[in-house]
C-alpha cells in the first residue's frame, strides 16, 4: 500500500510541476490554487509512504517520477524537446528508481 500511496505522491508533484509552468504563462487564483494542492497532497503523501519505505528509497522514487513526470508533460503538452538523448536519460532516471525498488 505505501508503494501506491509513493507513487500517487510523485503524480501529484508532477501535476504541481506543471502547474508552476501554468502559473507562467497564467497567473490567476486558481492556478495558484491547483499548484498548493498539488505540492501539498504530494507531500502528505510522501510523508505517510515514508513511514514504511526507507528515506533514501523513498524520496529517490518520488523525486524520480517527478522528474520524468515533468518531462514528459513538457514533451507532451508544451511542445519541449523530444531529442533521443534526452529521452535516454529519462529512461536512466526511470530505469533507477526501478533498481532502487528491486535493492530495497
Amino acid at each position: 500500500m505505501a508503494w501506491f500511496i509513493l507513487i500517487i505522491a510523485g503524480l501529484l508533484e508532477t501535476f504541481g510541476i506543471a502547474m508552476i509552468n501554468r502559473l507562467t504563462n497564467k497567473r490567476n487564483w486558481q492556478t495558484v490554487v491547483l499548484l498548493i494542492f498539488g505540492f501539498g497532497s504530494s507531500l502528505i503523501l510522501l510523508s505517510y509512504a515514508l513511514q514504511t519505505i526507507p528515506m533514501g528509497t523513498g524520496y529517490a522514487i518520488w523525486t524520480g517520477i517527478g522528474v520524468v513526470g515533468g518531462a514528459l508533460v513538457g514533451m507532451i503538452c508544451y511542445r519541449e524537446s523530444k531529442d533521443w538523448r534526452r529521452i535516454m536519460f529519462i529512461t536512466i532516471v526511470l530505469c533507477s528508481a526501478i533498481g532502487l525498488k528491486m535493492v530495497s
